[in-house]
């Protein structure tokens, strides 16, 4: 039982011994590191490089950099945050990055060369080859990155998404835009600082393109989580990303009579009460719902109460809308507008108000045609005589 259990440890030795040596702890001394030391260029383009100057537990030193092996006609300029640089001074334990830029003549012949970076100091030499492989065509290749994935609102907000589309092929290519997005929802694509949507847009060789994505939403859409699929196409590559609406909920105010109805009666010169229901058909509940009214000149319209503290969703509310004609006003059929309103969300309703006059007026009314008669066949009787 002993021998057995020494020979699995001795074995789970052996096979952790590697993760031991690969401690990036037991590594000292200056390096030259690149992800990618063997690319391929198209004849006539760009390529930039990127490479690592590391430096592992070694005082700074001073390195200049060069590089050998550059074929004729070729331009190779080394890149450190942007400028050209002809050295480097990585601190202890820290990294430098330097960009190879690489600029190949168009009469550049096929084939592969080695370009060599350089970083030499007073004792210490590195150097790092790279591989420069020419081809007529290089394979087409897109990525597609969002800057917002996901953004927030109610259902009248404006979600607007802006896409970067990289090009990383060898050939200008006529990108293709499409959106997938939940059913009633509309999309379009405009470039990052205009107004004209597009379907497609062209994208230079190793360049990129931002695009606008803005998605509306219809008004009726519940609050909730909703994904969007945005894809790019060109020749045979494809790239996708996706972004998200989170949408929150929303009144919806309504104004209707009592039963429905949207008239009522009132008489000039008095105060007549008119029951309103206030009803939520949205998402979310409304506060603090302020009411008003519009009617013809001269008319007086209040509200009994002044204003809602809150309307849940699918419930209503109601309330006395308080309306007097003008003592003058003529009998007949008059327009009066009244209004709900929580902060956005506005509702409102056109109410028929048909206007009769007053009793009094109409004695009074009676007794000036009545007085008029009586002067009037007096008149006749006086006159008649003669």
């Amino acid at each position: 039982m002993n021998h057995r259990f020494i020979a699995i440890a001795a074995a789970l030795c052996v096979f952790a011994a590697p993760a031991f040596a690969a401690d990036t702890h037991d590594v000292k001394g200056l390096y030259l590191l690149s992800d990618y030391p063997a690319v391929t260029v198209q004849p006539g383009a760009t390529s930039t490089v990127n490479i690592k100057l590391h430096n592992y537990d070694m005082a700074p030193e001073r390195l200049a950099l060069s590089v050998n092996g550059v074929p004729k006609g070729w331009t190779a300029t080394l890149l450190g945050g942007g400028q050209p640089i002809a050295a480097a001074m990585p601190a202890a334990d820290d990294t430098t990055s330097i960009d190879l830029r690489l600029d190949v003549p168009k009469d550049a012949a096929i084939g592969t060369q080695t370009i060599t970076v350089n970083a030499d100091g007073p004792n210490t030499h590195i150097a790092l080859p790279v591989a420069v492989s020419l081809a007529k065509q290089l394979p087409a290749k897109l990525t597609l990155s969002s800057q917002l994935p996901e953004l927030r609102g109610n259902a009248h907000s404006s979600f607007e998404y802006t896409f970067t589309i990289k090009n990383d092929s060898g050939k200008k290519l006529l990108v293709s835009l499409a959106a997938q997005a939940p059913n009633n929802f509309d999309t379009s694509f405009t470039e990052a600082y205009g107004t004209q949507q597009l379907t497609a847009i062209p994208v230079d060789a190793g360049k990129t393109k931002d695009v606008k994505l803005k998605v509306t939403p219809p008004d009726t859409v519940d609050a909730g989580h909703y994904p969007v699929k945005v894809s790019v196409v060109a020749d045979d590559a494809k790239a996708a990303s996706e972004v998200a609406l989170d949408i929150t909920g929303q009144p919806k105010l309504s104004l209707s009579g009592r039963d429905g109805l949207l008239s009522a009666t009132a008489t000039a010169g008095k105060e007549s009460s008119i029951p309103v229901v206030i009803s939520n058909t949205g998402t979310a509940p409304a506060e603090n719902v302020k009411l008003s009214g519009n009617a013809p000149s001269g008319w007086k319209v209040s509200f009994e109460p002044k204003s809602i503290e809150r309307i849940a969703p699918n419930q209503h509310a109601q309330v006395q809308a308080l309306i007097t004609p003008p003592a003058k006003a003529i009998a007949g059929d008059y327009a009066a507008v009244l209004n709900a309103s929580a902060h956005s969300e506005t509702g409102s309703a056109n109410f028929r108000v048909a206007v009769t006059t007053s009793t009094m007026w109409g004695i009074a009314g009676a007794g000036l045609i009545g007085a008029a008669l009586l002067i009037m066949v007096g008149a006749v009787a006086r006159f008649g005589r003669r």
